[in-house]
């Protein structure tokens, strides 16, 4: 399992069967420039290594922003966008399961509770 830290950011890339998973490893999202950080991070998973597998999980994370909503959203278009993709969240506590349901984003996302479950979301 081939595995990338970013130290200045709060997350783990590794491979999970034929899904990228990136864990964060922060109680926080917060940060606009960790966020910023994060989100050229996540994009270039996506347009530079054209990985179309992702599962993001959220099971150390209380709190986000809107700017890590922002770029949810961006990241699912982009997935969204290419043939053979799938953007799996996993891991929501209930506040931030809280927090999609409000924004209508627990609608357009796919979440499963582990992220066990969620690599198993291999697209037909």
């Amino acid at each position: 399992m081939a595995m990338s830290t970013f130290p200045q950011l709060p997350l783990t890339i590794s491979k999970v069967e034929k899904f990228t998973v990136v864990e964060f490893r922060t109680a926080s999202l917060m940060d606009p420039l960790e966020l910023q950080g994060i989100s050229e991070a996540l994009y270039r998973l996506v347009d530079v290594e054209d990985n179309r597998l992702i599962v993001l999980d959220f099971e150390r994370v209380e709190y986000i922003a809107s700017q890590a909503i922002g770029i949810l959203i961006s990241l699912h278009k982009k997935l969204a966008a290419l043939p053979h993709s799938r953007f799996v969240l996993c891991g929501v506590s209930p506040r931030l399961m809280e927090l999609l349901r409000i924004t209508r984003l627990d609608k357009m996302l796919l979440i499963k509770p582990t992220q066990k479950e969620a690599v198993k979301q291999i697209p037909s």
